[in-house]
């Protein structure tokens, strides 16, 4: 019966999702991160690099797409700006914030009140965050439009309701694409919208780059696949496919384990190329001293399970490499950063942080790992080795073949310069994990197919 209820979900998710013929498909499983992390469903909604450069905030943007000249004077200006918020002794990129609702909660606890009205109970006060897409002022009144992951909600702020210089903040530093925290009562409009009255707020991350604008958007597709994260901001029905996506994996895999199916990692690399009649990717394993190729079909591996009596049907389940950034500042302790593990047993479990989300601090750290790279090279640390050098000096973990160029991410870099919202991430090593829970000696225990050198 399990069986049958998550056949019909399936089925409906994949008429909302109007897929069809969806044979020969692969899936990565993944999960999908909250809030903290990335907000991807922005409209596209921000001003013309001319109307910021000439000072004008309310204007109607240009008719043409922001030029890259203009591109860069925008972020010139946001940087001042953050330099301007750090004299005021504010943190243009927060450590965290508490939100009570997202704006579709808000939508709906509040969709009875009246045009006008304005609840202004204790257990009405809200805190909401999200990326500002659009934006209007008129003396001491001002509009923004705030989005998160579930939808928008206009944040309606007056300067009597404004704290210390609070609008002016709001006025003079505040732009299109920020990501801010607000909190205060609920109110609609006259005209029917419904608004958060702010009484105070932060900006949680500062956006150096313009976002696209709403009469133009983000057209160009191989800008769309190649800065996917500035596509799901301009196309917010991009992200809804993403959603969609997760959402059908979520249930394929539902009905899969209902059925009785198991869960194997077949190795993404091999030691030989087979399975299929394609040409194979190779690739260089430095440790093991050989080529190893990208797996071309996941069938060998699977069929090898057959061998141990695992006789039911099984799925494939593909994690995605993933590399962790670098971590934020200690707040408290000059040189250290916001980080943990996890040992148990005296074997790590896990690996956390809080994520850098400055741009400007991760192009200074990562720049200066390239440099030091580069004057190790210079200085002949890391050439190769001649043959009468004295091996027993050699220290423990050192690679002889590390003469190779490291460049900036700067494609990364260009993300964090939109706009990170304050984040932290974990890494929990399940292979670990799976060794405790079972008693392994090693890793490999717990791997069905280990990388290992091919046996001559």
């Amino acid at each position: 019966m399990e069986g049958a209820l998550h056949s019909i979900r399936l089925k409906h998710l994949l008429h909302l999702a109007a897929f069809s013929k969806p044979s020969n498909t692969q899936f990565l499983f993944g999960r999908l991160r909250p809030f903290c992390t990335v907000r991807c469903s922005s409209s596209s909604s921000s001003s013309s690099a001319a109307t910021v450069v000439s000072g004008g905030r309310n204007r109607r943007p240009s008719s043409t797409p922001t030029s890259t000249s203009d591109r860069e004077a925008i972020r010139a200006i946001r940087i001042k700006k953050v330099q301007d918020l750090r004299s005021k002794g504010l943190d243009p990129y927060a450590y965290k914030w508490e939100r009570t609702h997202t704006a579709n909660q808000l939508q709906e606890i509040y969709r009875d009140l009246g045009n006008g009205e304005e609840s202004t109970s204790e257990s009405d006060h809200v805190s909401i965050a999200g990326r500002i897409v659009a934006r209007r002022a008129f003396g001491k009144l001002a509009f923004l439009t705030l989005r998160d992951d579930s939808g928008t909600i206009q944040l309606y702020c007056e300067k009597e309701r404004l704290l210390n210089d609070q609008f002016e903040h709001l006025k003079t530093l505040v732009d299109i694409g920020d990501i801010l925290g607000a909190r205060g009562s609920i109110k609609r409009t006259e005209k029917g919208e419904l608004s958060v009255c702010v009484t105070s707020f932060s900006i949680l991350t500062k956006s150096l780059l313009p976002l696209p604008d709403k009469y133009h958007g983000l057209t160009d597709v191989d800008k769309r696949y190649r800065q996917r994260y500035v596509d799901m901001i301009a196309n917010p029905e991009v992200a809804d496919v993403f959603r969609k996506r997760a959402k059908i994996i979520s249930e394929i895999r539902k009905a899969v384990e209902s059925a009785g199916f198991i869960e194997v990692e077949t190795p993404v690399l091999q030691g030989a190329a087979g399975g299929a009649e394609a040409r194979p990717f190779i690739t260089y394993h430095n440790s093991l001293g050989q080529d190893l190729y990208l797996r071309i079909a996941t069938e060998l591996h699977l069929k090898r399970m057959l061998n141990h009596n695992y006789w039911q049907p099984t799925f494939v389940l593909d994690y995605p490499l993933q590399v962790s950034p670098l971590a934020k500042p200690h707040r408290r302790h000059a040189g250290l950063t916001e980080r943990f593990e996890l040992f148990v047993c005296g074997r790590e479990m896990a690996n956390a942080f809080s994520e850098l989300t400055d741009p400007l601090d991760q192009r200074e750290r990562l720049e200066e790992q390239v440099r030091q790279h580069n004057n190790k090279k210079a200085a002949g640390l890391v050439s190769e080795k001649s043959d009468t050098e004295d091996k027993s000096k050699k220290v423990d973990g050192d690679d002889d073949d590390d003469a190779y160029d490291v460049t900036l991410d700067e494609d990364f870099l260009t993300a964090l310069e939109y706009g990170m919202p304050p984040a932290s991430g974990m890494g929990l090593g399940i292979d670990r994990l799976v060794m405790l829970l079972t008693n392994s000696a090693s890793i490999r225990d717990v791997i069905a197919f280990p990388v290992l050198k091919t046996t001559p």
